[in-house]
């Protein structure tokens, strides 16, 4: 069983490639199973096989505790270890080639709270893999994208799981900015020469500054470009994958 994190800013498009990624791998004769970990979610672009909302009720915490939208999601975020034994039972009872797992839409609750790291520890003891969405409208601005590599770096030293970088949603993008956003990844150079040619002031030496101490920690951002509507990219993130999981070789 290989368990796949799906993590990203708000609106990065989690729950979307959660939703047609796993229809891909099920189309490849691939047991799959989606798990959908954000309690606070209304709705979603696929029907859970395992939902922490059948064990966290955000709307009785918040009537409970007496607290807003914001302080009940972070309480029951926290409150979901406590249940992770039973949505391990879940999981395991499936039995899966591939676990698909939506982190809540606001990254932090999972990424940067104690019981997000206990609970990517304990949902299971199978291999693991992060895929953390760079949004590509978001990401098309340098400033942006400088950002997104700074959350990327804290969930990489948050976890320390083999992790992968995907730019989400380009279908809504014209192929040269598409090419562009790429680049920043491929070469640290054409990043910097955006920074230097579209910032200006304290944001250009910010930016300027955190990108170079990212790179020189030696991490790589190459990107896979991804859509969930028309599947672009899903060969490509499945090979990266398989070679995270299984040196190359397809699950049978």
């Amino acid at each position: 069983m290989y368990v796949i994190f799906l993590i990203g800013t708000a609106g990065s498009g989690k729950s979307l490639l959660t939703s047609a990624f796993s229809d891909w791998l099920r189309m490849k004769r691939q047991d799959v199973i989606s798990v959908n970990l954000d309690p606070g979610v209304r709705h979603l672009p696929y029907a859970p096989d395992v939902d922490v909302r059948e064990h966290i009720s955000l709307d009785e915490i918040m009537e409970r505790y007496m607290l807003g939208p914001n302080g009940g999601l972070v309480l029951a975020s926290d409150l979901i270890a406590t249940e992770i034994d039973s949505i391990r039972v879940e999981v395991e009872e499936y039995n899966a080639d591939y676990v698909v797992v939506d982190t809540p839409g606001q990254m932090e609750l999972f990424a940067f709270r104690q019981s997000g790291l206990y609970i990517a520890n304990e949902l299971t003891s199978d291999p693991k893999a992060i895929l953390y969405l760079f949004d590509a409208a978001f990401s098309s601005s340098p400033l942006n994208y400088v950002s997104n590599m700074f959350l990327a770096t804290a969930v990489r030293n948050r976890f320390f799981l083999p992790q992968l970088y995907v730019l989400s949603k380009v279908d809504l993008l014209p192929s040269k900015t598409v090419n562009e956003i790429l680049n920043y990844g491929r070469r640290v150079g054409a990043l910097e020469n955006a920074i230097e040619r579209e910032l200006t002031g304290s944001t250009r030496l910010m930016s300027r500054s955190v990108m170079r101490l990212i790179s020189s920690l030696g991490l790589s951002f190459s990107l896979i470009p991804t859509s969930s509507k028309s599947e672009r990219g899903f060969i490509s993130l499945h090979s990266f994958l398989m070679r995270i999981f299984a040196g190359g070789e397809e699950v049978i």
